[in-house]
């Protein structure tokens, strides 16, 4: 079984959110895609068009605004289609190196405990630590600890479910409600897991993705987008390289 059966054997759709405009971010998530055996063509895959709104209507900014929104429509459509498990991967997502050991490990201990709410990869605060990497696959987090990055997250249907009413409930809101208002996905999927202690929140470890060095759709842009083309490349590059040995 290649990586691809493996990842559709607990998850029944892989869906990317990418702006339409991201071509280049479209291109590399196809590399990405053929390193596990599969591709774009896949019917069990989809290319979700991720939204980009005109306003940041109380988000930090429009680029958190469409984030959130896309992974909301991620989430219904998987939900319209009676998907069991989802996998949602951002277009920035890359996979670790050795990600052929790696990702059976975590998802046969993943179908075991069963899936519920899934990290494949993710920030913790610093004073958390990542734990002994060789304990198991997987690592189980305390519903009050916050995790950083939503560009590799699984769902289970009960998840999905109860997920959507959440995401637009906090759109309803104003800015600083202190029942949850507009904020980033990653804070949003936070907010959720805390307010339900029925449902696991595990982590793989080691991670199985971390975010490619590129062009933010989010925040302002950095240093590295300053840089004339080809260095620019040249550094992406090596980021890249960098980020995907530092996962092993």
């Amino acid at each position: 079984m290649n990586l691809a059966e493996r990842i559709f054997a607990s998850f029944d759709r892989v869906t990317i959110l990418n702006l339409p405009d991201r071509t280049d971010r479209r291109a590399e998530m196809a590399g990405e895609l053929a390193r596990i055996g599969t591709s774009l063509d896949d019917p069990r895959i989809r290319l979700f068009p991720a939204i980009r709104p005109t306003e940041a209507d109380g988000f930090p900014g429009i680029g958190a605004h469409g984030a959130f929104l896309s992974h909301l429509g991620a989430l219904r459509e998987a939900r319209d289609l009676g998907c069991n498990a989802v996998l949602i991967l951002e277009d920035d997502c890359d996979f670790a190196a050795g990600i052929d050991a790696l990702l059976p490990r975590a998802l046969d201990m993943l179908d075991t405990r069963g899936l519920e709410i899934f990290y494949g990869g993710y920030v913790l605060p610093r004073r958390f630590g990542t734990g002994d990497p060789t304990a198991t696959p997987l690592r189980l987090v305390d519903r009050t600890t916050p995790v950083q990055m939503a560009h590799c997250i699984g769902f289970g249907r009960s998840a999905i479910a109860a997920l959507i009413p959440y995401l637009e409930a906090m759109l309803e809101r104003a800015p600083g409600s202190a029942e949850g208002g507009p904020m980033h996905v990653d804070g949003a999927y936070n907010w959720f897991r805390a307010s339900r202690p029925d449902l696991a929140t595990w982590l793989a470890r080691p991670q199985l993705a971390h975010q490619r060095p590129s062009r933010s759709d989010i925040a302002p842009p950095g240093a590295l987008d300053r840089l004339p083309g080809p260095l620019r490349r040249l550094a992406r590059g090596i980021r890249r390289r960098l980020k995907r040995a530092l996962l092993t």
